[in-house]
């Protein structure tokens, strides 16, 4: 990935680019039961309030944040700081310590479930974003996470449903993806509107930033991949069976990831499809077949397994799906190096930062989150603890802990046993 001096960032995107400013903000007696038959009965109320009571749920965590109502979708956390920001079906968004479990601040506003939630790269702002269409933004004022710290500064609008949310990897730059198959960019903290990108047909299921922050990618649920410069709403090139035989996905395409050098991204699909593709060239130079037919490709993460044989991670990506595998692919040789699997579908891939970039975090609807040695295909840590499906997860600290946000209502925290 290529290091942008300063002068770099700003020439990012000229202000004369930006569209426009969106503001907002029974009667009778009832015969006795007989204690002996009900003592007998699977079925009966108090039997299974019996067997209710003796259950014993394993749990590892090592904290808890149990405020959400209902299920938890989302869970991001700050860049250096112990904080994490949920987003549910209650309608709400919380900040949190993950160290203590206090609550720091209660997110409101949204109307709807808030599907994704977002720290900038510096983290002094936070996002959450809502099946309502509204995007929130919270600011830090200073270095000190408390309460008082941290302020509602604007509520945006433009998609009719988001998503995902994603920052630029070094400015104050905001993209949301949205089920009527735009994607939003926004400059904060004005919240100015700087491209609205219309050139999809259908819900925009993933997508974001190149990881050098020069370009942006985006699928959608009828099989197209774009790629997009950010200073232009025209795409740079579309890539879809009609241009590309080889591009077929029955169902859609669910998941995308850029390597790191932002050279390839690797694409995948319903039908458990895996397309590797030259973003210079916008051209299919892979094929990846590992994943069941018919399951899902949910989650795609690249890895840095330090030798420089495979470019220092951008030869080396996993895949999870809902046939609960994980495959970790080696992409010199479009071949599968190992195989890993849950009980279940998998729904979230994380990739620890460099040194230990080797060392993968997968959660999973089978209710849990494992972290494994992607290098020798070997499983350091079971985390347990969840009563649901593991909807989303983020490492923090490092990579040192693992928060995880539950279809339970649910947040635990997990220790790593990462050195």
């Amino acid at each position: 990935m290529e290091d942008e001096s300063s002068s770099d960032e700003e020439h990012f995107i000229d202000p004369s680019d930006i569209l426009a400013v969106d503001e907002g903000e029974g009667d009778g007696d009832v015969p006795m039961d007989d204690a002996d038959d009900d003592e007998h009965d699977p079925g009966s109320p108090s039997l299974q309030q019996s067997i209710q009571d003796n259950v014993i749920f394993e749990d590892n965590s090592i904290q808890q944040f149990p405020n959400h109502q209902k299920s938890v979708f989302s869970i991001s956390v700050h860049p250096t700081l112990p904080i994490a920001a949920s987003g549910g079906q209650d309608d709400l968004g919380y900040l949190w310590n993950f160290q203590n479990g206090e609550l720091i601040a209660r997110l409101s506003g949204h109307t709807d479930s808030v599907s994704k939630t977002a720290f900038s790269f510096d983290g002094t702002l936070v996002a959450t974003g809502g099946m309502d269409g509204k995007v929130r933004l919270w600011r830090l004022l200073s270095g000190d996470p408390s309460p008082k710290h941290w302020e509602f500064l604007t509520e945006i609008n433009g998609p009719d449903e988001v998503l995902w949310l994603e920052w630029h990897p070094k400015g104050s730059v905001l993209l949301a993806g949205s089920g009527d198959g735009t994607v939003w960019m926004w400059q904060l903290p004005s919240g100015n509107v700087m491209q609205v990108f219309a050139g999809h047909e259908s819900s925009v299921q993933a997508g974001g930033f190149t990881p050098d922050g020069k370009k942006i990618v985006s699928v959608d649920a009828s099989g197209n991949l774009i790629l997009w410069d950010p200073r232009s709403p025209a795409p740079v090139w579309k890539l879809n069976e009609a241009a590309d035989g080889r591009f077929s996905f029955d169902g859609g395409i669910t998941s995308v990831s850029a390597n790191p050098s932002s050279t390839l991204a690797v694409v995948g699909g319903a039908d458990g499809i895996v397309r590797v593709v030259n973003l210079a060239k916008g051209s299919v130079i892979g094929a990846l077949e590992g994943h069941q037919k018919d399951e899902s490709v949910e989650a795609i993460t690249f890895l840095d397994f330090g030798s420089a044989s495979v470019g220092q991670g951008s030869g080396i990506v996993a895949t999870g799906g809902t046939d609960g595998k994980i495959c970790i692919w080696d992409l010199t040789t479009m071949k599968i190096r190992t195989t890993l699997e849950h009980e279940s579908s998998v729904t979230k891939l994380l990739t620890h930062p460099v040194p230990h970039g080797h060392l993968l975090t997968s959660a999973s609807a089978d209710t849990t989150l494992k972290t494994w040695d992607a290098r020798a295909g070997k499983l350091l840590r079971h985390h347990v603890g969840h009563q649901g499906p593991v909807f989303d997860a983020a490492l923090g600290l490092g990579g040192t802990v693992v928060v995880s946000a539950g279809d339970d209502g649910i947040c635990l925290v997990f220790g790593t046993d990462q050195p």
